[in-house]
């Protein structure tokens, strides 16, 4: 097991792509107006790809024009005072081909908001690192 300065296990490529798929809410990260901006969405991983469900004219949805964006998922019990934390980057994409968006509205099952998002971005990992938390002996 492979421990980062601060003591925390450093997860593979592969435990982090595992740990991802387990969780449905995540933030992505992307540029807006030239500043950082962090949004919560709910996603489903289609192999290596992020898949979020927005709406045509938010500001993700604006700013996912191959662009490259972090996404970021965790989980942490306080009880036990372990979790684990993982981050993929890649370029974000709005989907626009008709085929693609259908296979997408079956993989990503209900949108999160009323107002029914049919807007959806993907990220294809390029790049993935994570850690766990663990209790301390």
């Amino acid at each position: 097991m492979k421990l980062d300065s601060a003591g925390l296990q450093v997860l593979s490529p592969a435990e982090c792509v595992e740990l991802l798929a387990s969780t449905p809410i995540g933030r992505v990260v992307f540029t807006d107006h030239a500043l950082p901006a962090v949004q919560p969405v709910n996603f489903v991983l289609d192999g290596t790809t992020v898949v979020m469900r927005t709406t045509p004219g938010s500001k993700l949805a604006v700013a996912a024009r191959n662009t490259v964006v972090a996404f970021e998922t965790d989980e942490f019990d306080p009880e036990t005072g372990t979790g684990w934390s993982v981050t993929a980057i890649g370029y974000a994409r709005a989907v626009t081909d008709p085929v693609e968006t259908e296979r997408l509205a079956h993989l990503s099952g209900a949108p999160w908001s009323p107002d029914g998002n049919d807007r959806f971005i993907v990220m294809p990992i390029r790049q993935v690192s994570g850690r766990r938390v663990r209790v301390r002996p």
